[in-house]
């Protein structure tokens, strides 16, 4: 049975519709309309970049017929600004090469032309080598312009300017206005001794030496115990004298300081009366000898107190400086008087002599007699420092000097042959050593605090 309906199709026979026979043209061909004709289908590229128009010949594209479609498209008109835009956002950009096989960009190449005078600073990575070299010509400029500035070579970046001035500050604070002209002194008193050229007396004192040494105590002296010096005018200023004074501070520390004030503020040399043990140490008794040191006995103390010299004797000996912290300021026995009996066959002044600040430099809390035995002294100290500390431990304390020269005792009242009267020795002896007594208690109420 035949169907007598035309089939839509190509050609109006009935079928299958192809692409060219699709139901929309037999519509199309039925309204009288012409069919559309057919776009060219374009190949897939291999890869998903364009082809650089640098690298390949531009293609020519086939002639299209114009037609108007029944259905504009939408794609191009929304891609078109979006295109538009991009341009714009990257006109400012420098644009990157792509490579023309691989997705991915790839990197610039090194132009091997010269820059020209207005072209951009290349920039390239530092190196550690760079920086070395770079921070070693660096120093040898700063080194090269500090010797130009100093005039000699110098450590670099070392203010040698600023060093001279601090040290200058430091020697006039410690030595005084004065400290060029000392320092002169010294040097030319050490030159004298290297070439032999000095004098020593009968009893081995050398004065350029206790000259050199009193300048180099000063600075203990004034700035770490503060001495304090009181009385200065009863030193006499010509004609013998014996000095009396109070002993103490566990290392005989205070005949350095006496002799100090004698010969700073009296202008004389002292001359100590030592015991024999200071005679008997290697090194210290040769110093002491050339300090202006002698025995104290009777026939040296006549002998420099008849020459006009100023003698100084500590009758406390080894009881005063070996006495504990607890008995401190507390005289011991003065002997039986035998510096005044040098002084009266002498007829020189005694002038007691009364020192407070000695007590506290080593505060002795302790001794060891069987180990003093064995080592051939009077006492072996231990002190809350030493020997704790070990070497630290013998830096004295800073305390607060003070050191008064009483009014002479006269002697010439009496006549020489007076040394033989044990009871007048007696009541000079006892006299002397109350008026010390006296004194250390009224500066240690005036002192107040022993190192503020």
């Amino acid at each position: 049975m035949n169907d007598e309906r035309r089939t839509i199709g190509t050609d109006g026979a009935a079928g299958r519709g192809t692409r060219g026979g699709s139901p929309s043209s037999g519509a199309r061909s039925l309204a009288g309309g012409k069919a559309a004709p057919r776009k060219p289908v374009r190949k897939a590229a291999a890869s998903s970049t364009t082809e650089s128009s640098a690298t390949k010949p531009a293609r020519t594209a086939k002639p299209e017929i114009p037609t108007t479609p029944a259905v504009e498209p939408s794609t191009p008109a929304r891609e078109k600004p979006r295109k538009t835009a991009a341009k714009k956002s990257d006109a400012g950009r420098p644009k990157t090469p792509t490579s023309t096989t691989g997705g991915s960009p790839s990197r610039p190449r090194r132009s091997t032309t010269a820059p020209g005078p207005d072209a951009a600073p290349h920039l390239r990575a530092v190196t550690e080598e760079d920086a070395a070299a770079a921070a070693a010509a660096a120093a040898e400029e700063a080194a090269r312009e500090t010797r130009t500035a100093s005039g000699r070579a110098t450590l670099p970046g070392l203010p040698v300017e600023e060093v001279l001035v601090a040290v200058v500050q430091a020697a006039q604070r410690i030595l005084g206005s004065d400290w060029e002209h000392r320092l002169a002194v010294a040097v030319a008193a050490l030159r004298k001794r290297l070439s032999g050229d000095f004098e020593v007396d009968d009893f081995g004192f050398d004065p350029q030496l206790a000259e050199v040494l009193t300048a180099a105590f000063e600075p203990i002296a004034e700035k770490w115990f503060r001495l304090e010096v009181r009385g200065a005018e009863n030193i006499p200023s010509e004609g013998g004298a014996l000095l009396v004074a109070n002993h103490s501070g566990t290392v005989p520390i205070d005949g350095l300081m006496t002799g100090y004030a004698v010969k700073r503020h009296g202008g004389r040399d002292l001359r100590p009366l030592g015991a024999d043990l200071v005679f008997a140490l290697p090194f210290v008794g040769q110093v002491a000898r050339r300090a202006g040191a002698t025995l104290a006995c009777t026939q040296d103390a006549e002998r420099l107190l008849g020459s006009g010299e100023i003698a100084g004797v500590w009758p406390e000996g080894f009881k005063g400086i070996g006495k504990p912290f607890a008995e401190r300021y507390k005289l011991q026995r003065f002997g039986r008087g035998g510096f005044v009996s040098s002084a009266l066959r002498a007829q020189v002044p005694i002038v007691p002599v009364s020192i407070v600040g000695a007590e506290e430099i080593y505060p002795l809390v302790g001794n060891v007699p069987s180990l003093a035995r064995l080592l051939g002294l009077p006492y072996l100290p231990i002190t809350p420092f030493f020997p704790l500390l070990g070497p630290l431990g013998m830096i004295p304390l800073p305390s607060k000097w003070i050191i008064e020269f009483g009014e002479p005792i006269r002697t010439d009242a009496y006549e020489p042959d007076a040394a033989d009267d044990p009871m007048l020795l007696f009541n000079v002896t006892d006299q002397v050593r109350e008026t010390i007594q006296q004194t250390l208690y009224q500066l240690l109420v005036e002192r107040g605090n022993a190192f503020f």
